[in-house]
């Protein structure tokens, strides 16, 4: 974070459960979220990635924005600024929920109001990529909020990301190109 830079909201991104509670990484980005100064508003926003796998569906509150908004009460977070989108199998789909949700509304969110992205230092740059093609917030307006930690193939996924999705800004589209390029991906191809 910039000294001179605060976020007027977050926007945590998830990083998966780990059997029925959260992952160390998801775990990680609601620490940094609860650390960061005081914000207007913060968005948990992580469904169930496992969907993708064909696991069924969690119980009703089990869901990883669920957990997460029940972690940051637990350790201290004001409940009157968490809102949650816990519908998302991806990162894509988290900023598309976040958007048709509403739940970024009336932040008048700019250069001196910048959106915190919450999420690994690995995974900001497609974050940052994405958040520009859906919400359309880009350069200042967005504030990196870094986890640390490694994860080596997102690298590859973010280039793919790039060729994948060039030119495009519809939702559909972009939902459709990103299931072709999670198949392919893990298929090896």
């Amino acid at each position: 974070m910039a000294a001179d830079r605060v976020a007027a909201a977050l926007l945590v991104l998830g990083n998966g459960l780990a059997g029925s509670g959260l992952s160390a990484g998801s775990l990680a980005r609601v620490r940094a979220a609860v650390s960061y100064p005081y914000v207007e508003r913060v968005v948990f926003s992580g469904g169930w990635e496992q969907a993708r796998s064909g696991a069924p569906e969690p119980p009703p509150g089990c869901r990883e924005a669920d957990l997460m908004r029940a972690a940051a009460l637990s350790q201290g977070m004001n409940p009157d600024v968490v809102r949650i989108e816990c519908r998302s199998r991806s990162t894509l789909e988290n900023l598309m929920h976040v958007a048709a949700d509403g739940l970024l509304d009336g932040l008048r969110l700019g250069p001196g109001r910048p959106l915190g992205l919450v999420t690994h230092a690995w995974h900001l740059p497609r974050a940052r990529f994405l958040a520009g093609k859906v919400l359309g917030l880009r350069g200042a307006t967005l504030l990196d909020v870094p986890v640390p930690g490694r994860h080596f193939h997102e690298y590859g996924i973010r280039a793919a990301s790039r060729v994948f999705f060039f030119g495009v800004r519809d939702p559909e589209v972009l939902l459709r190109r990103e299931r072709r390029m999670v198949t392919m991906l893990r298929r090896g191809v």
